[in-house]
């Protein structure tokens, strides 16, 4: 997802946080029904049940992958995160189901690698 500006947005219950202009990554899981959970994600109109749901409306999606199982969902995570050089904005962001920081980055690469979105 790309923010356009930064901009100060209120995730539920963990507060407030300034989130710069940049690129984000969120990474999710689905035990089943994966094409109706990332459909939900993308939708703007829906009841907001998870951390993902405060910030949507302020990012353009430029894209969503699916990957196998085989590293899960924090393996994932760590994965892409130090192939990125990413930085979390918010502790705790989609994590709040295991011992992860959090499930979301940004990525400053993306601006010195002339993606403009």
């Amino acid at each position: 997802m790309f923010l356009p500006e930064d901009k100060e947005i209120t995730v539920g219950k963990l507060g407030t946080f300034l989130f710069p202009k940049v690129l984000y990554v969120y990474v999710g899981s689905a035990k089943r029904n994966i094409k109706n959970r990332v459909e939900r994600h993308i939708r703007l109109e829906k009841k907001y049940l998870c951390h993902f749901n405060y910030i949507r409306p302020h990012m353009k999606i430029i894209d969503a992958q699916m990957y196998p199982g085989k590293e899960g969902e924090c393996g994932l995570f760590v994965r892409l995160r130090e192939e990125a050089k990413g930085e979390i904005t918010v502790r705790g962001f989609g994590s709040s189901d295991c011992r992860c920081p959090a499930h979301l980055f940004f990525s400053r690469d993306s601006q010195q690698q002339g993606m403009n979105y």
